[in-house]
């Protein structure tokens, strides 16, 4: 009692002292809100008083993201830093105070002799008075030439497209029915593609032209133009390639001279014509039955089962914290059930789909999407489509490439539904016509939805809450496949999809920390699998049996928990506590499942290769460092060749990983050969990928006997059955106008 009384005095004046604010420590019920609160992203005014306080140090000379230069400092980011996973337990367990508040900020210095990206930490909030940066490995800088695309950079390469495209206007015209200038319904947009180069230091993209229409990832016109934009000043830009229709040349000018004496190949695109837009949502063609009345829709009948509280969930025995990334997207923290903790955090890291093709863009093309604000493209999510009416909505705001922070509405959801499959079932026949007794046990979860709109891809990701311990983790990829110009070459990088239209074969990696923490941070990891043994059998003298047998391997090292592609994955995947055991004296342990098809997607220290070492490998554990807070960063996909952050350096020191607070890193993927079907775009069945992590001797039993969702029905005399019910047993007239019946009896008519 003294000593939380005195952690109590301790934290006020520190806060006090720190933050200048009134302090008030909670009251219990608030508990779980108020640790939760540590995970929080930064509210609006805690990023408005971040640039503030930035905008004041003059020797940074800011300017603003608007400007309409690429020759300025300014802010690109600010988001919250995440404090020590050990000051965070400390405080969760109450032997610690909250830990101070802070906010990563990345500034971009275009205006310096030598333009450079440098990350620095802001602190403390909610009222900063300093600021300091954020070293990287080796003391390397961030090159300028790795940054993330912005608007105003955008805005200029659309003014330069206009512009050396004026030549081959009449060219454009012939072929295509489109230009750019004056175009009314007949313009072009254009679509960017990555890395931007070869080596680093490169800043050269290729652009697609394309028909500006719904959709217009589908309409490439055969035109992709190669374009220099390295140096801060547009007016140095230049064109250094063009590919039309298969054939190159080293200039727009080069092109058309070629084009005017015959040497160039014509593919004319068919007439655009708005009531054939393949490329549309609009209902075209029937089905055999009704499609166009309302279909099933979700309710609940008592109101909502779980709680949300601020940035804390509360679901059945689960709790957890989450937060809305801008870098990266969506993380959960502090996951517990029953107040006993699973794992600390559970997070996107980073997502690649990586082309082929026979275009220079197809070829080119290896998308790595944290680069492309694969956190802030977490857009308003349509009710009834996107998540059911009854979900509870939450805005998000981030902060990038903008000069004040960005509310997104509805761009989080979290709902209960039910699966349409029981969670447990059993009928108990009496094999004489009826049945000794039914059993079964409604499934219904809780799930946490964002969506990530990354250009033409749409990725959904859901953390999935089970009543019997599970999570499952899952994310949907749908959108516009991407696609170049079809020539005949091109049948062997993927599929004609439409008139002059190629789909691109691509595979699609996810890469996920997992930072279990089963029950408590002392964690193991090992690795059950079959091994056939012959035996004497016992009761037949001179006979032999053949069965499977339990071979356990505990992985000491980091090195021999990282399992490549290509190799067979062991099958049970266990991270355990030795100092915990179960009522039955088995090891208390969480098991990570996977669903997934993915596969390597280069040679290894291929090149671009080198920026994505985690996708060597299906799994990899490693011991927990703070250091190691990210796989990857939004500076890989523009500098590939020489990345911020190489996972590989993880596991290269090889450390021991008994008895220690672990993380896995988890990959899934994918191979997606676009089809006939991927028109108009891309659907989500089939193309889900996760995993799941379960309950492994983690508790006494199946934890969803707690659930007052179980009906049981036994026989109670002839041709009579008593029916259990925990839940409202009266008729729900939304869904029947009967109650609940069950006969059980299969004798013959």
């Amino acid at each position: 009692m003294w000593g939380a009384l005195r952690l109590q005095v301790a934290c006020f004046w520190a806060v006090l002292v720190w933050s200048n604010v009134s302090f008030q420590y909670p009251q219990s019920a608030n508990r779980y809100q108020y640790t939760a609160s540590v995970f929080a992203e930064l509210h609006p005014t805690e990023m408005q008083a971040v640039k503030t306080f930035l905008l004041s140090q003059k020797h940074l000379k800011l300017s603003t993201a608007k400007s309409q230069t690429l020759k300025k400092n300014y802010i690109f980011l600010i988001e919250l830093q995440m404090p020590k996973k050990q000051h965070v337990l400390s405080f969760l367990r109450g032997t610690g105070c909250a830990p101070r508040r802070t906010a990563k900020v990345v500034i971009f210095f275009g205006a310096e002799p030598a333009p450079n990206v440098t990350e620095f930490i802001v602190g403390p909030l909610p009222e900063p008075t300093y600021y300091r940066p954020v070293p990287l490995s080796g003391n390397r800088s961030i090159r300028f030439t790795a940054r993330p695309a912005t608007a105003v950079e955008y805005t200029f390469i659309h003014e330069k497209l206009l512009e050396v495209t004026k030549p081959a206007a009449l060219l454009l015209r012939e072929s295509s029915g489109l230009w750019y200038s004056n175009c009314t319904d007949h313009c072009l947009i254009f679509t960017d593609v990555a890395p931007r180069g070869q080596t680093s230091g490169d800043r050269k993209s290729w652009f697609i032209l394309q028909r500006a229409v719904e959709g217009y990832f589908i309409h490439p016109i055969g035109f992709e133009i190669l374009l220099n934009h390295e140096s801060p000043d547009p007016q140095d830009w230049l064109v250094e390639k063009v590919w039309f229709n298969g054939q190159y040349f080293n200039s727009v000018e080069q092109l058309v001279w070629s084009y005017n004496l015959g040497l160039v190949n014509i593919s004319q695109l068919p007439k655009y014509r708005s009531e054939d837009l393949y490329s549309t949502y609009i209902p075209r063609g029937q089905f055999q039955s009704l499609t166009d009345i309302p279909g099933p829709k979700l309710y609940d009948p008592q109101g909502k089962r779980y709680k949300v509280q601020g940035n804390l969930v509360l679901y059945s025995g689960w709790s957890f914290a989450f937060r809305t990334r801008s870098s990266t997207g969506l993380q959960l923290f502090d996951i517990r059930f029953n107040d006993e903790p699973i794992a600390y955090e559970i997070s996107v890291q980073e997502a690649v789909a990586f082309y082929s093709g026979h275009s220079p863009a197809g070829m080119q093309t290896k998308y790595i999407d944290t680069a492309w604000g694969m956190g802030i493209v977490n857009y308003e999510l349509a009710k009834g489509i996107d998540c059911p009416e009854i979900a509870t909505y939450r805005d998000v705001y981030h902060f990038m490439d903008t000069d004040q922070p960005i509310r997104y509405k509805n761009a989080l959801c979290i709902f209960e539904h039910s699966t349409a499959v029981p969670l447990r079932r059993h009928f108990n026949s009496n094999f004489k016509g009826s049945f000794n007794f039914y059993g079964g046990l409604e499934n219904q979860v809780l799930v946490i939805r964002t969506t990530s709109t990354v250009y033409n891809y749409d990725y959904i990701w859901d953390f999935i809450f089970y009543h019997n311990g599970v999570i499952e983790v899952k994310v949907h990829a749908t959108g516009y496949i991407h696609a170049t110009s079809f020539r005949p070459e091109g049948v062997n990088y993927g599929t004609k999809v439409y008139h002059s239209v190629l789909g691109n074969l691509h595979t699609h990696l996810v890469h996920y920390k997992v930072d279990l923490d089963v029950a408590g941070t002392e964690n193991s990891f090992e690795t059950l699998e079959l091994k056939f043994e012959n035996i004497s059998n016992p009761w037949v003298p001179g006979d032999y049996i053949v069965q499977s047998r339990l071979e356990r391997v505990l992985r000491e090292r980091e090195r021999a928990a990282a399992f490549r592609f290509q190799k067979a994955l062991p099958r049970y995947l266990l991270f355990t506590n030795p100092n915990e055991q179960n009522k039955w004296q088995n090891q208390r342990a969480y098991r990570i499942q996977f669903n997934s098809q993915a596969d390597r997607v280069l040679p290894r220290n291929w090149k671009e290769e080198k920026a994505i070492t985690w996708g060597r490998y299906q799994l990899a554990v490693t011991r927990f460092r703070d250091r190691e807070e990210t796989s990857s960063s939004m500076y890989i996909q523009n500098d590939p060749w020489d990345p911020t952050v190489t996972f590989e350096n993880f596991i290269r020191n090889n450390e021991n990983i008994t008895s220690q607070d672990l993380v896995a890193w988890v990959t899934v993927g994918f191979l997606h050969i676009p089809h006939s079907e991927d028109i108009p775009n891309t659907s989500t069945p089939g193309n889900a990928v996760g995993f799941l992590l379960r309950p492994f001797n983690f508790f006494q039993e199946d934890p969803s006997v707690v659930s007052r969702s179980t009906v049981i029905v036994r026989p109670d005399g002839q041709s009579k059955v008593k029916i259990q019910r925990w839940t409202l047993t009266s008729p729900d007239l939304c869904l029947s106008e009967s109650s609940f019946t069950y006969n059980g009896s299969y004798l013959a008519d």
